[in-house]
C-alpha cells in the first residue's frame, strides 16, 4: 500500500513538472494602433535551436512543410492578422476583419507576404484561391541572429506603419497605411 501511495505521489509530481514546461514554440501577440485602426498579429514563435543557416535554404527546415515554398510564417496554428478598420498593406486593400498570413519564400532572400481570407485552420492548410493579395517584402539583415521568430508592428505616424517579421538571419517588412 505504501508503494502505491509513493508511486501515485511521484506520478503526480512528474505530471505537474511536465505540464509546466514551456511550449517549444510559445504563442505570442503583437499589436499597434495606426490612425485609429487597432491591428494585432497572433502567432507561435519557433526558435532556431542551433539550425542557423538551415531554416530557409532549399533543403532547410521549412522545405519539409507540405506547402513549401509557402511558409506559415510561424509555428503550430495559423498566424492571424486582425484589424478593426480598413487598412492598406503594401498595395493590398485589407478590409476590417481577420486574415491568415503566409510568406512565399521561393527566393529565400526575397519574400512575398500572402494575406489569406481563410481563417481558423492549422498553419499548414494553405489555399491560394483564398488569397486576398500578395505584397513583396523589403528584405534586410537583422543586426544579429534572431533566435525566436518575432513580429513587430509600429506606428510610424501620419496614418502609416510597418509590419516586420524577423527570424534567423532574415528580416522582412511591409508598409501599412490606415484609411
Amino acid at each position: 500500500m505504501k508503494r502505491l501511495i509513493a508511486c501515485t505521489g511521484l506520478f503526480a509530481v512528474a505530471a505537474t513538472l511536465f505540464a509546466q514546461a514551456p511550449p517549444a514554440s510559445p504563442p505570442d501577440k503583437v499589436g499597434a494602433t495606426i490612425a485609429g485602426s487597432s491591428i494585432t498579429i497572433s502567432y507561435s514563435s519557433p526558435a532556431v535551436k542551433g539550425r542557423a543557416g538551415h531554416i530557409f535554404t532549399k533543403d532547410g527546415l521549412i522545405s519539409h512543410n507540405p506547402h513549401y515554398p509557402v511558409w506559415r510564417a510561424g509555428a503550430n496554428g495559423a498566424t492571424t492578422l486582425n484589424t478593426s478598420g480598413d487598412i492598406q498593406i503594401g498595395n493590398v486593400t485589407v478590409p476590417k476583419g481577420t486574415y491568415t498570413l503566409f510568406v512565399d519564400i521561393t527566393d529565400p532572400d526575397n519574400w512575398v507576404l500572402l494575406i489569406n481570407k481563410k481563417t481558423g485552420e492549422w498553419g499548414l492548410a494553405y489555399d491560394s484561391t483564398q488569397d486576398l493579395g500578395k505584397v513583396k517584402m523589403q528584405m534586410s539583415a537583422p543586426p544579429s541572429m534572431v533566435e525566436n521568430l518575432k513580429y513587430t508592428l509600429t506606428d510610424d505616424g501620419s496614418g502609416k506603419g510597418t509590419l516586420t517579421l524577423a527570424w534567423e538571419n532574415h528580416s522582412a517588412s511591409v508598409p501599412i497605411a490606415a484609411h
